[in-house]
């Protein structure tokens, strides 16, 4: 089976497109770099030949409504518009948990891809997962000062390499509308994974928990972002993937499903940089 990932260069894409060659399929990148611009629908008809379905892992890192909604309609539209004249059966989106409740711009830019793939002429699946286990470490990045910021978030966080590979499990399973929502099997503060991967890089630079103004910082700081229902939960914890390297390194990609175990008791992303 032939599977195009859109945005497989990232970090996200590089896990699906692993994860479909691990399960002795074709991946098929859709990037620039790879010849299909997404944003002008350049190059994607060539692309797409003989593609049975395709993983939409794409991101952009605003957090304005306009431009969110920009992005990923025009990116969702193209697709979408190419696959049909393509043939191909089945589109995959990544969103993310609480996207319908918290009004953050970043998010609203999700929304309007969710009701696009949901109505769209291929049929499709939307997998919304929480943060990434790697979004804490990106957060760090952002912040080159003696003093980084994190949202006042609870966040489930999730291996990105699960993730992936429960993208790559919807895609060869069909179409399935909006799927039980992925998350990691432990909640956090976010502020908290942010300095647990500063100690680990020998960082001693101090975090501080920012309150997002608003209804949408006030959801996110009251788990708007937590999942609401049973569903599928990933099993490697944030512990085991910072010791496996996952602060420094890249941990390597799973090749089987994520638990569907209940989630364990114990804020998320201020825009999806971390898939």
């Amino acid at each position: 089976m032939k599977i195009a990932v859109a945005g497989g260069t990232g970090i996200a894409g590089r896990h699906v497109t692993g994860s479909v060659r691990a399960a002795g399929h074709t991946a098929v990148v859709l990037s620039r770099s790879a010849g299909a611009d997404l944003l002008d629908g350049h190059g994607l008809a060539d692309a797409l030949r003989g593609v049975s379905a395709v993983i939409d892992v794409t991101n952009t890192t605003t957090a304005r409504r306009a431009r969110s909604v920009a992005f990923f309609g025009t990116v969702t539209r193209n697709l979408l518009e190419a696959e049909q004249r393509a043939g191909v059966g089945h589109h995959v989106a990544l969103s993310i948990v609480g996207t319908d409740r918290v009004d953050f711009g970043y998010y609203l830019g999700k929304r309007h891809q969710e009701e696009l793939v949901l109505a769209g002429p291929v049929p499709g699946s939307v997998l919304r997962t929480t943060q990434f286990h790697e979004f804490a470490g990106q957060l760090l990045d952002r912040f080159r000062g003696p003093v980084a910021l994190a949202p006042r978030m609870l966040s489930q966080p999730v291996a990105a390499a699960e993730a992936a590979a429960a993208l790559v499990g919807l895609a060869l399973a069909g179409p399935a509308g909006l799927a039980p929502e992925l998350a990691g099997p432990q909640e956090f503060w976010m502020a908290d994974l942010v300095r647990r991967v500063a100690r680990a890089r020998g960082q001693h630079r101090p975090v501080l928990a920012v309150r997002l103004p608003g209804a949408a910082g006030k959801a996110m700081a009251g788990g708007g972002q937590l999942p609401t229902g049973p569903g599928p939960r990933g099993v490697l914890t944030f512990d085991e993937w910072l010791a496996a390297g996952g602060a420094t390194g890249p941990v390597p990609a799973s090749t089987g499903p994520a638990s569907t175990g209940p989630a364990s008791t114990g804020p998320a992303s201020t825009g999806r940089a971390g898939r």
